[in-house]
Order: C-alpha cells, then sequence, then structure tokens
C-alpha cells in the first residue's frame, strides 16, 4: 500500500470516529440542557435541546460523509472527483477555524487534536492533486501578417 492510500485511509478512521463523536457529543449536551432546563433570551427549552441534537447530527454527518469520501479515495486509489474534493476542502476549512476556536475555550490539546486532522485531510487532498495538467492558453484569431 502505498504512502497516499495509507494517509487516505488513516484520515477516513479518523474522520468517520470524529463524526460520530460529534454527534454523540451533541447528544449529550442536549441531554444536559433538557435536564437542566436552560434557555437563551427566553427561548423555550424544547427548542434549545433539539437545535443541538439537530445541529449535532448535521455536523456529524458532514465528517463522516468526508470520512467516506476519504475512504473511497484510499480503496480507488484516484483522485476524488469535485463534489468529494469540495467537501474535504470545507472539512479541512471548519477544522481550520473549529482549531482556532477551540484554542481558547479548551485548550491546547484540543487544538493540536483539530491540527492534526486537519493535517490528514489537507496531506490526503495534496496526495491525490492532479499534475500534469497544465492551463490551454486561450487561442484567439491569429494576428494578421503584415
Amino acid at each position: 500500500m502505498g504512502l497516499r492510500r495509507a494517509v487516505a485511509a488513516t484520515t477516513a478512521v479518523v474522520l468517520i470516529l470524529e463524526g460520530l463523536g460529534l454527534a454523540a457529543l451533541h447528544w449529550v449536551l442536549s441531554l444536559v440542557v433538557r435536564r437542566q432546563s436552560m434557555s437563551l433570551d427566553g427561548l423555550d427549552p424544547d427548542h434549545m435541546v433539539w437545535g443541538t441534537r439537530i445541529a449535532g447530527l448535521a455536523l456529524g454527518a458532514f465528517v463522516v460523509l468526508c470520512g467516506v469520501a476519504a475512504l473511497l479515495v484510499a480503496g480507488r486509489d484516484r483522485a476524488p472527483g469535485r463534489a468529494a474534493r469540495l467537501a474535504l476542502i470545507g472539512c479541512a476549512v471548519t477544522h481550520g477555524v473549529l482549531g482556532a476556536v477551540v484554542v481558547g475555550l479548551v485548550g491546547w490539546v484540543a487544538f493540536v487534536a483539530l491540527m492534526g486532522v486537519l493535517g490528514l485531510i489537507v496531506l490526503t487532498l495534496l496526495g491525490y492533486a492532479e499534475t500534469g495538467r497544465e492551463p490551454q492558453a486561450e487561442q484567439g484569431p491569429e494576428p494578421a501578417a503584415a
């Protein structure tokens, strides 16, 4: 197995586990909100609970989808398609932004973990970068001979 396949497979496993963990974490947070009957600026606590659950499931599903895309890349040993590449780029940007936020809220260990996952995603994208294709120069009308 080549290095780029191993990196893509590792990225896939990490992203799938992270997506499942994110969904579970948000579900636990929704249980805390429900049991403490928390409210934000007079919102109904049930809205807070369901908002947390839906956001957690959506974020977890997105990260798992990116993991599946990385798994397909590793299995086929081919560059991801346009949609998969865009999803992986979006996942990398999300990890970068969350890393910047989490360093202040949670600490350096969480920051390092997020940057590790970001590095795996970037390595997967760069390992399967399209090479050898040069942009074609636009061909306009040929200049008239003088």
